[in-house]
């Protein structure tokens, strides 16, 4: 009878420790040599505040882009997306954190808008393209201050963008370059320097 018990038991070890070793394998569960659970990443932004600055990224892009193309009539309506975005920016969001970064947030964002109001008004391209090295110069300090965290952004620089030997700068969404000072229609280069430039920096905050 013992040993009939003996057996049982056995069987029923068996039996539970397969249980465990399927419910393990099914749910992806590790032991301790397994990998560290990886927590998902928050923003230390609200939404609101992350939304209104991506609104802003892609009007910017789209005014760099028109910049490549020199075309005109784009640039004029990518100024006008944009101000539009950076008068919605929700920097009033800033106000939360305790360590002074909305106060120092200010100064770049208002000269953003200044520059973005420089290029509506000025009716030259070369003007414009000036106006827009500040612009980039300034959101890259907003976006730094604040610590925007939702996506990658690579500064980039032309050596060459206002002469031999001055360089400009822009924000890209890719490493890939498209000059937005020398672009497809220089009136010496063509679309030759399209591609003049490198990343020279990036803005990553993203939570890993």
């Amino acid at each position: 009878m013992k040993k009939v018990f003996l057996i049982l038991l056995v069987l029923i070890l068996i039996a539970a420790g397969y249980l465990l070793w399927v419910f393990k394998f099914r749910t992806g569960k590790r032991g301790p040599d397994g990998p560290d659970p990886v927590p998902l990443t928050v923003s230390k932004h609200s939404e609101a505040f992350n939304s209104s600055v991506h609104s802003s990224l892609i009007a910017y892009y789209s005014l760099s882009e028109a910049l490549v193309q020199w075309d005109t009539a784009a640039v004029t309506r990518s100024s006008h997306e944009l101000k539009v975005a950076l008068d919605s920016l929700k920097i009033d969001e800033l106000k939360k954190d305790t360590t002074g970064i909305y106060e120092s947030a200010l100064d770049p964002l208002n000269n953003a808008r200044n520059e973005t109001g420089n290029i509506l008004s000025n009716p030259s391209l070369d003007a414009k393209r000036a106006a827009f090295n500040s612009l980039s110069e300034n959101l890259r300090l907003l976006f730094i201050i604040s610590r925007y965290d939702q996506e990658k952004i690579y500064w980039q620089e032309c050596p060459m963008a206002f002469g031999e030997d001055q360089s400009g700068f822009w924000l890209s969404k890719t490493d890939s370059v498209r000059n937005p000072y020398l672009g497809t229609s220089h009136p010496k280069f063509k679309d030759g320097m399209l591609h003049c430039g490198a990343p020279k920096d990036t803005i990553n905050f993203v939570a890993r």
